[in-house]
């Protein structure tokens, strides 16, 4: 089962690892983009865990956009 998730900024958690979560987001300046969480993750792995962000609050977010090592795998409109 997949969940999903709306919401206004780009976000990977270490809670949501191996969900299988689909998370939608509506940015401010109007473009909104799908991803698959577990995918981008797998992606991002080596510079998330190296993130301050990541290691303190188990978390990393973007309320602008989609971060340029994944742009190509997230469906952005």
């Amino acid at each position: 089962m997949t969940n999903t998730i709306n919401s206004k900024r780009f976000v990977i958690r270490k809670s949501l690892i191996g969900k299988d979560t689909t998370i939608n987001v509506e940015f401010k300046n109007g473009k909104s983009c799908t991803y698959n969480h577990d995918k981008v993750y797998e992606i991002m792995k080596d510079t998330l865990t190296k993130l301050p962000c990541f290691i303190k609050y188990n978390s990393y977010t973007s309320s602008t956009n989609v971060p340029v090592s994944v742009r190509e795998l997230v469906e952005v409109k």
